[in-house]
């Protein structure tokens, strides 16, 4: 993944593509298909959501969690691409590879042990939440999209990103929930996290350096 020039792309397949730019009228259940489709295959996303859950082993906290991390990326999603509001894609998905960094830091320990204050989480949950909706939105308006049945499509799209998340959230749920149960557990956490932090440096890296070559 860290190394495939398609899998950095993150962008949209050539079908949904070309679906996407020649489609007209209401059409929910593709649009659907194609936000799901785009949060399971989004890395960034569920690295992030991989990070946030990864300590948490109540389901009411996890619903909590996600609960906010869908409320703050559904915001900016629906905004950006309704209001027409434009970002630079490259500077949004650097955002996005930071939220890795920083829950890897979180789960580590790092704030309070180098600066001796631990940040809201929640708050950061749903603030890195409004970026990762951006983010998806950055996708959506690569593409000339038909006035005709937009806003029901783009909220089909964004009931997609939630049942994808959903889909992800599981399997990623039943893996930790496996793993925890191992007595190597606690002390791969260390490892695994920085991993992660890893992953979001490398992620960064790959955006700034669009972005200065753009």
């Amino acid at each position: 993944m860290l190394v495939s020039a398609s899998a950095f792309a993150h962008g949209v397949a050539g079908d949904d593509k070309a679906f996407i730019e020649n489609s007209t009228g209401t059409q929910l259940v593709p649009f659907i298909y194609l936000g799901a489709k785009h949060m399971v295959t989004g890395y960034d996303h569920l690295l992030f959501l991989f990070g946030v859950i990864f300590f948490l082993y109540r389901m009411r906290d996890v619903g909590l969690y996600v609960t906010l991390f869908a409320v703050g990326h559904s915001v900016t999603l629906l905004y950006g691409v309704l209001s027409g509001t434009h970002v630079n894609p490259y500077l949004v998905d650097a955002i996005i590879g930071f939220s890795v960094v920083y829950k890897a830091l979180d789960n580590l320990g790092a704030f309070q042990r180098f600066f001796g204050v631990q940040p809201n989480t929640k708050a950061a949950v749903l603030i890195f939440g409004f970026f990762h909706g951006f983010g998806l939105a950055t996708k959506l308006q690569e593409f000339t999209l038909s006035p005709d049945g937009l806003v029901a499509n783009i909220v089909a799209f964004n009931v997609g990103v939630e049942l994808g998340q959903l889909i992800a959230l599981g399997g990623i749920l039943i893996a930790i929930s496996v793993w925890r149960r191992s007595d190597a557990f606690r002390r791969q956490a260390f490892a695994a996290n920085a991993l992660l932090m890893t992953a979001g440096f490398v992620l960064i890296g790959h955006q700034l350096t669009g972005y200065f070559a753009s």
